[in-house]
């Protein structure tokens, strides 16, 4: 059941532990994990259209689609090899809509991480969501 308009409902409370988030309910000792990560991935598929940020009056970018996103970082699939430690400028199309009308987009930037097998992963160091013209998916960041 939805709460009135402005209310909102305490579902679950979690204290911070350093860069862990501990759930109350959890097993005080769990298994050692392989996985290092700090955020959770959830496998979002979106377009997405990137660019390399540099100096030079040459800019290099691409389109692809997203695999997971998280709080921290982007995997997606890139059509052009991405070195890591260049910094980039991801336009994410975001599957809401601001007032159930208008088109959203994550803009995100950060350095490449990792590129594997035509897949690229980055770190994200700032974000912000924009809004996007009717129709489009991702346009090109240049303004």
């Amino acid at each position: 059941m939805c709460e009135t308009p402005g209310t909102a409902k305490l579902i679950e409370s979690y204290e911070l532990d350093g860069d862990k988030s501990v759930n109350p309910h959890s097993d005080p000792h769990p298994a050692p994990k392989a996985d290092r990560r700090h955020s959770d991935r959830f496998p979002i598929q979106r377009e997405v259209r990137y660019r390399v940020l540099n100096k030079r009056s040459a800019e290099d970018g691409g389109d692809g689609r997203t695999i997971n996103i998280s709080s921290s970082g982007v995997l997606f699939s890139a059509n052009h090899l991405l070195v890591p430690g260049r910094k980039l400028e991801l336009s994410i199309s975001w599957p809401a809509q601001l007032d159930n009308k208008c088109a959203l987009k994550l803009v995100a930037r950060g350095k490449v991480v990792r590129f594997e097998q035509g897949r690229a992963a980055i770190e994200i160091q700032q974000y912000e969501f924009r809004t996007q013209s009717s129709g489009a998916a991702a346009r090109p960041l240049v303004q």
